[in-house]
């Protein structure tokens, strides 16, 4: 095979596993009722002027699936850490014991169960038109090769493969969805 054709397609396989990196991240950030530490990765604190990660200035455990603990490494950060969650909007009331953040994650209702399956279903959706986009680039691409001079049968292979890639991954990603779904929805 064409090395500028291996390229193509190793380029457009690279953005896929991109696209599906990135949604298995934004599926992450959804809760699905059980406590993770991956709840509070959007939350920045003011560190000594410096916006930075809760992580970065602070331990953050689940002892069980309904709590979050929020430890951090100066006691005088206690009080930054907690308002930075409660702008954070994330709809948790941290305790603040002097030693600790206590964050009891409440049981999802129904309603908003389905409306998180909404909210990962737009994701799915995302990740399927980055796939088709890579897709549409690669295949615009090799047709410019094919004008360029390049063989007939060569670009009928490019696009062979890129529509197997495109198949393989969108497939990735629908199991994603089915796997996240179902954690959203189990009560």
């Amino acid at each position: 095979m064409n090395e500028e054709i291996r390229f193509i397609i190793d380029e457009a396989e690279e953005g896929m596993q991109n696209a599906i990196s990135h949604l298995d991240k934004e599926f992450q950030k959804i809760r699905a009722g059980k406590a993770s530490p991956a709840m509070l990765d959007g939350v920045r604190v003011d560190y000594y002027g410096a916006m930075t990660a809760i992580d970065q200035v602070s331990n953050i455990n689940t002892p069980d699936p309904r709590q979050i603990i929020v430890q951090p490494w100066e006691k005088s950060m206690l009080v930054p850490i907690e308002k930075a969650i409660m702008a954070a909007n994330l709809g948790f009331n941290p305790q603040n014991n002097g030693e600790v953040l206590r964050i009891a994650v409440p049981p999802q209702t129904e309603e908003r169960r389905r409306d998180l399956v909404k909210k990962a279903k737009a994701e799915l959706e995302n990740a399927k038109v980055t796939i088709r986009s890579i897709r549409r680039s690669a295949l615009d691409t090799g047709k410019k090769l094919e004008k360029d001079g390049m063989p007939e049968d060569e670009i009928k292979q490019l696009e062979k493969e890129i529509q197997t890639l495109t198949d393989q991954y969108s497939e990735k990603v629908d199991k994603l969805f089915e796997h996240k779904e179902k954690d959203i929805m189990t009560v």
